[in-house]
């Protein structure tokens, strides 16, 4: 039988000045610290040197998302009043799965518009806490989308809805990673946010080999936990896709030993989803619901480049996982004392 692990225990306080809320001018400028599992030590550097601090001969792996601008902000047709609408998931014929602000109050028929009209929803049911709803329009909704919905920014990001000052289209090009090419995210890998084309030339003039899988973010990656015991906490599932030559590469890094560093903690979860010693012929592709907490062990993973996460979170829990909840601990302590920006648009962290 498992201990319960405590929610409580996973909480710390952040000054709100440190939570990020535009990127840097330069990716690759952020700050990075470098935390040795080994030693436990920690090093301040900057992000354009994280060749140096990547053991030789590793594969890095990468995830190439995109994130889909699916946040739409219109009114309900019959009172006129303001509604926020987050795309989910395409379901069947223009139905998707969308969260919505206030879902509660709105009954089944409720008609909703978008882009002066230009896109048209209407409530057809629930599943769960999602609203169902049917899309209207003329047209391609993705050109659609790409012209009138913003990014699906996290809520800690605070954006002004009428004053926009440019930050919506800044917001398009820097809350993407430089090698995003498979659309279906809702939130960016942020990990990779920090890698610019320099950067991976780099990382390829050190010897280091890379290769990417998608994972499309959805509500799994970012939703709350909301029960004490952390162990009964449910991820929802989100699609993966691991290409037949990054599955190649993955299956000899391990064959032979090689350090495996994952991108990200959206990577990581896909990492520990498969079984490498499996003899499989071409790629690798369902979903997973792969939640890591402390305790469990990592077959795949060797490092991990990651960003500063909140507090209780299901990403705070897997680095705890991950390097130790005390050495965790101590390093976000440090950060927080050398004022490292968190979150999203925040600052990286390498553990070794």
């Amino acid at each position: 039988m498992k201990l319960p692990l405590k929610l409580a225990d996973y909480d710390f306080e952040l000054p709100e000045a440190l939570i990020a809320q535009k990127p840097l001018a330069t990716r690759d400028q952020s700050r990075l610290l470098v935390l040795d599992r080994k030693s436990g030590s920690i090093k301040h550097e900057v992000f354009a040197n994280l060749p140096d601090y990547i053991p030789a001969k590793s594969l890095m792996v990468f995830n190439d998302t995109e994130v889909v601008p699916s946040k739409l902000n219109g009114h309900l047709v019959k009172s006129g009043r303001p509604i926020e609408v987050l795309l989910v998931k395409e379901l069947n014929d223009n139905h998707w799965e969308a969260l919505i602000k206030g879902l509660a109050k709105l009954k089944p028929g409720t008609e909703m518009e978008f882009g002066n009209g230009v896109l048209k929803a209407t409530l057809e049911g629930r599943n769960d806490d999602k609203a169902v709803i049917e899309l209207i329009y003329t047209g391609d909704l993705k050109t659609i989308l790409n012209r009138i919905a913003k990014m699906p920014l996290p809520p800690y990001i605070k954006r002004n809805i009428t004053a926009d000052d440019g930050l919506s289209d800044m917001d398009r090009k820097r809350y993407q990673t430089v090698f995003a090419c498979h659309p279906g995210a809702i939130a960016a890998p942020t990990a990779g946010l920090h890698f610019t084309p320099h950067t991976l030339a780099s990382l390829k003039n050190n010897g280091i080999d890379t290769a990417y899988l998608t994972l499309h973010v959805g509500v799994g990656t970012f939703q709350p936990i909301r029960t004490e015991n952390v162990l009964e906490h449910k991820m929802q599932a989100e699609q993966f896709h691991i290409p037949e030559d990054t599955l190649k590469a993955l299956k000899g890094a391990w064959r032979d030993a090689k350090d495996i560093l994952a991108v990200g903690s959206t990577a990581t979860r896909v990492l520990e989803s498969v079984d490498l010693s499996v003899p499989k012929l071409g790629g690798a592709s369902g979903w997973t619901d792969r939640f890591i907490y402390p305790g469990q062990k990592f077959k795949v993973v060797s490092h991990m480049l990651t960003n500063f996460h909140l507090p209780k979170s299901t990403l705070y829990l897997l680095v705890c996982a991950f390097a130790g909840e005390k050495l965790i601990k101590e390093a976000y302590r440090e950060a927080i004392q050398q004022k490292y920006r968190f979150f999203s648009y925040g600052d990286a962290m390498l553990i070794l």
